[in-house]
């Protein structure tokens, strides 16, 4: 892709960044500086980027321009402004995850996730916000206080990966890395406007993503959490997962990945599942209403469209095993169960993994909305779990807004989320497109073309000059 004449650098992908500093349209050290203009500009109003790397910023785009003035090209990303969630280990900064006590307390290592993000050209400006242990569908803490949503100073902007997507939405950045536990990467980003990928278990090394300073050790074995960009185009996802996907180690000696091509390639071709209501988790009448019109836009288009889960897929005995899995990685049901018990829901969780593999055979995409609402109102009030959300129908509990996530997390498949329209209120709504195992480009895929019928990214009224 070339970089279009109208080259925007607060707003293009980091696709047509990445042209527009090859071809010298730019350079690396000019759309730094004009980031970092934007941020000055911006920031404080959302407070997103709560850690800034100037210096080692300015040094590396000076870098990448004298290394492409010699014909070195340092990946697809040379030169491109990303930003990188607070609990990723980043050399020279802390990794608090909201916790005090780490505030000052320096990594003097990189998450792998993040050196590969800059062997691929990338220049990280700054890390961006996130809750207490990553615990919150909002992203506030005593150390670098609330973010709020471009959309909606009064609104929240999502958790966990909430400052990286009011970042991304706001112009602050080309792109940005999150992770994804229940919803950590794609609520954000259907609250934000913007596009987010979960991808496949295991895809993405999580080796230095933990609290605390890393010094190289391994990282925490993960049987649900995964680490995933967040773009205002879908093509970005793909090109940021190509960049950081794969084995790292000793692994790396014996296996190797690539993506899959997509199944599909037209809308009209994609055999489209979805689900877009339940009674666990129903979904608000306005961001209903964005949703029917999605599906109806899809039909128009010529895609085969099949309502109702896959055949042995049972939403609230997915929860279940969600819930407790969920507490074991957690500790406390590891505290009070036997190891057995942890066995038995992990060998439920493989089986339901079956289920969505089977289905698959016949479907290609699988649609969920990527929350019950919309964004909400800030909400710091303890404990959490009393919360409510305000809806066109009621109060609905708080501790339901990442239900409809659960699905794709407990089976290990990728789920990308784009947004498709806004509700009433002129906030965001984003779908949640479920695909098979290992075969994240076709999610993604979907995503790109799904902008062709309902748009794509928007830039928030006042964050837009």
């Amino acid at each position: 892709m070339s970089a279009p004449q109208d080259f925007n650098p607060a707003f293009a992908t980091a696709a047509e960044t990445a042209e527009a500093i090859h071809g010298k349209r730019i350079s690396a050290a000019e759309l730094l500086d004009a980031t970092f203009r934007r941020v000055d500009l911006h920031n404080a109003k959302i407070n997103a980027i709560v850690l800034q790397c100037r210096e080692q910023a300015v040094k590396r785009a000076c870098q990448a321009d004298e290394s492409l003035a010699h014909g070195e090209r340092w990946g697809l990303l040379h030169g491109v402004p990303v930003t990188i969630k607070e609990s990723f280990a980043y050399r020279g900064s802390p990794s608090s995850w909201g916790l005090p006590p780490l505030k000052d307390v320096n990594s003097p290592r990189t998450a792998v996730a993040v050196e590969r993000l800059e062997s691929a050209g990338a220049i990280v400006i700054g890390k961006t916000n996130v809750p207490v242990m990553l615990g919150d569908w909002q992203s506030y803490n005593s150390i670098y206080g609330t973010t709020n949503n471009p959309w909606d100073l009064t609104r929240t902007p999502g958790g966990s990966t909430g400052g990286g997507a009011a970042a991304l939405a706001a112009g602050l950045g080309c792109l940005t890395l999150g992770s994804d536990l229940a919803g950590s990467v794609r609520i954000p980003a259907h609250f934000c406007g913007v596009y987010g990928h979960k991808p496949t278990l295991d895809l993405v090394n999580t080796d230095g993503f933990q609290p605390g300073p890393w010094d190289g050790s391994p990282g925490y074995p993960m049987d649900l959490a995964v680490l995933g960009p967040l773009a205002r185009s879908a093509q970005d996802l793909r090109l940021v997962l190509n960049a950081i996907g794969g084995p790292n180690g000793d692994d790396a000696t014996a296996w190797s990945w690539h993506m899959p091509a997509p199944r599909r390639m037209r809308l009209k071709d994609f055999r489209v599942g979805y689900v877009m209501d339940g009674d666990f988790a129903p979904v608000s009448s306005d961001a209903g209403k964005v949703y029917e019109h999605a599906l109806a836009e899809l039909a128009r288009a010529g895609a085969a469209m099949e309502p109702g889960w896959p055949q042995g897929i049972e939403p609230q005995a997915q929860l279940r095993t969600f819930n407790y899995l969920l507490l074991a990685f957690v500790n406390a049901a590891a505290t009070v169960e036997p190891h057995a018990r942890w066995l038995e829901e992990t060998q439920k969780r493989l089986a339901y993994r079956a289920m969505w593999q089977k289905y698959f055979e016949s479907h290609d995409v699988f649609l969920l909305p990527a929350g019950f609402s919309a964004a909400f109102l800030h909400d710091p009030s303890q404990p959490l779990d009393q919360r409510i959300i305000q809806t066109p129908e009621g109060p609905r509990p708080y501790v339901n807004t990442a239900l409809w996530s659960c699905f794709a997390t407990l089976a290990g498949l990728p789920a990308t989320v784009a947004p498709i329209g806004r509700t009433i209120e002129g906030l965001p709504v984003g779908v949640q497109i479920i695909a098979p195992m290992w075969e994240d480009g076709t999610s993604i895929e979907f995503a790109e073309s799904l902008a062709e019928i309902v748009g794509g990214f928007e830039a928030p009224p006042g964050f837009d000059e």
